[in-house]
């Protein structure tokens, strides 16, 4: 069993996420690849200053905008936005392996009083005039009903019947999502997009336990290392601790995930065995490791684990946005900042977009890190990248300080 220093660690999860050296990940093909890599990335509605799938892609992929993401998914559809890790956006040709999961929707739908006539009622009209969101769709009342995006923890209560329909019938794959403008969902038939054998492709799987290791493969893929333990890079999988030992036992002894040690770490670190080039490379110190600043989004795949990344980097991160105000210790939406190798502290940044201003609310930075020109040049650059991932320009109006700065959005 390989054993690895910290460093070697942080600098393999770094070269496989694409965060460290020249932009591994181009453009909109770029958006595509990693998307494909991490297996999904999770969405989040909440927009201070990007969206958490917009902010993932913008601190990996060269030159990426908002559009390249929509055209992936509601023009192109070479991506899918569905639940896989809470709600998350994932690659089309995925759609088989979650059957099951449209199945279980239809079985639970079942349970709810009048929700299968409304169902009819819903497609009949999405037929006869395209796609809808739910102020659209003419249907009033209320049902009894629970989303079954999260299988746990949601008791029945009333709630919109439009609403209600156009999700229960996505969540069992009959729709997909035509388009959104801004957090609200635009619904239309899934057979319009996507072919007939992928609609109803079969699950890849064979059983279960297959499907199991496929998932967690996936996300021993998108984070780089995963342990055998319990972990918030695994939320969304239904597995007890046995299944979970299980899985792991079998994709190891199949070639599919080899393990390592890494010193501090009290247990085995997996990664998947076709990554083993990369960590040789690694080890020879044959990677591109040119320092290069990015603000990292509050569920960035890299971040799943968050216990992993205290014990790697020594930094705790917590994402303060359910926390009460009093009780948060930074802000409502925090982003990590990596440096190079070092997570150096957090940024704060609020996009005013009446007002066309990108503020730059706090910068808090670790213990020892050394507030240098050089690293306010790449803090400028990184906020200025930011202001364009929110379709403007941005110079700063105070010059000279980290404590504090406020970035003027041109809006031309």
């Amino acid at each position: 069993m390989n054993q690895l220093t910290r460093e070697q660690a942080r600098r393999f999860l770094l070269c496989k996420q694409g965060l460290i050296g020249k932009y591994r990940f181009i453009g909109k093909e770029g958006a595509y690849q990693y998307v494909r890599q991490a297996g999904c990335i999770q969405f989040d509605p909440v927009d201070v200053c990007g969206r958490n799938a917009e902010l993932t892609l913008q601190s990996r992929v060269k030159g990426f905008t908002r559009r390249m993401l929509s055209d992936l998914l509601y023009r192109e559809r070479r991506l899918l936005d569905y639940s896989d890790k809470e709600l998350s956006i994932w690659p089309r040709e995925d759609w088989p392996y979650f059957s099951g999961y449209r199945e279980k929707s239809r079985e639970m739908g079942k349970q709810f009083p009048g929700i299968r006539e409304r169902e009819e009622e819903a497609i009949a009209y999405i037929q006869a005039h395209g796609p809808v969101s739910s102020d659209m769709l003419p249907m009033e009342g209320t049902v009894f009903w629970h989303s079954t995006m999260h299988w746990s923890g949601h008791w029945s209560r009333e709630s919109q019947a439009a609403r209600s329909v156009l999700e229960q019938l996505y969540t069992e794959g009959v729709l997909v999502i035509h388009h959104k403008i801004g957090s609200r969902k635009y619904y239309d038939l899934a057979d319009k997009y996507l072919e007939p054998a992928l609609l109803c492709a079969e699950n890849p799987c064979r059983d279960s336990s297959a499907l199991l290791a496929w998932r967690l493969k996936r996300r021993i893929g998108a984070v780089g290392f995963l342990w055998n333990r319990r972990s918030d890079a695994f939320l969304g999988i239904d597995m007890t601790a046995e299944q979970r030992d299980q899985a792991f036992s079998a994709m190891e002894a199949e070639g599919v995930i080899e393990a390592l040690r890494v010193e501090g770490v009290n247990c085995p670190l997996y990664f998947l065995a076709e990554d083993k080039e990369m960590l040789q490379n690694v080890l020879l110190g044959k990677i591109d490791d040119k320092p290069r600043l990015e603000f990292l989004a509050p569920l960035d795949p890299m971040l799943w684990d968050r216990k992993l990344i205290r014990d790697l980097w020594d930094f705790a991160y917590a994402w303060e946005i359910y926390t009460p105000a009093a009780k948060r210790k930074y802000g409502y939406y925090v982003l990590p900042m990596l440096y190079g190798q070092q997570m150096i502290g957090r940024m704060e940044a609020i996009a005013h977009r009446k007002t066309k201003l990108l503020e730059v609310r706090n910068l808090w930075f670790e213990p020892g890190v050394r507030q240098t020109r050089k690293l306010e040049a790449a803090i400028h650059s990184a906020v200025k990248r930011l202001a364009r991932l929110n379709d403007c320009e941005a110079e700063p109006i105070r010059e000279g300080t980290l404590k504090h700065a406020v970035w003027y959005v041109n809006a031309d």
